[in-house]
């Protein structure tokens, strides 16, 4: 234990990924433009983008993998409206391409962030 300058004892922290982290990453994810790369399948779109996800993952969640449950929804809701411009099918319902998207993620959970358990938050 350290005194800061005001007198304060300083016991500790939590460590987590902060908000200005976040931003970054998903700054970063938004510039890889999948959404709208409709041309690419969703195993080529894994294959980018897998490899910064675990860095992340393993970097920033190694102490509170909850805190980078922000940047799990951007990168679902990125995959929905890649899903809405991929497939005619689902132009009309955000939500049908979220559910369709929750059944991929079951069927193949290594795909992505998916195998940690952040699949319900598809749309």
């Amino acid at each position: 234990m350290k005194a800061s300058k005001t007198g304060n004892l300083f016991t500790g922290f939590t460590a987590a990924v902060s908000p200005a982290a976040l931003t970054a990453m998903r700054q970063k994810a938004r510039r890889l433009n999948y959404r709208n790369r409709t041309n690419l399948s969703l195993q080529d779109i894994a294959s980018t983008l897998n490899p910064i996800l675990r860095g992340w993952i393993a970097y920033n969640g190694r102490f509170q993998p909850s805190a980078l449950g922000s940047l799990y929804r951007h990168i679902n809701k990125s995959l929905v409206a890649w899903t809405v411009r991929k497939y005619k099918r689902f132009r009309n319902s955000k939500r049908q391409a979220g559910t369709f998207l929750q059944k991929v993620s079951r069927k193949c959970p290594q795909l992505f962030h998916w195998k940690l358990g952040t699949t319900g938050v598809f749309a």
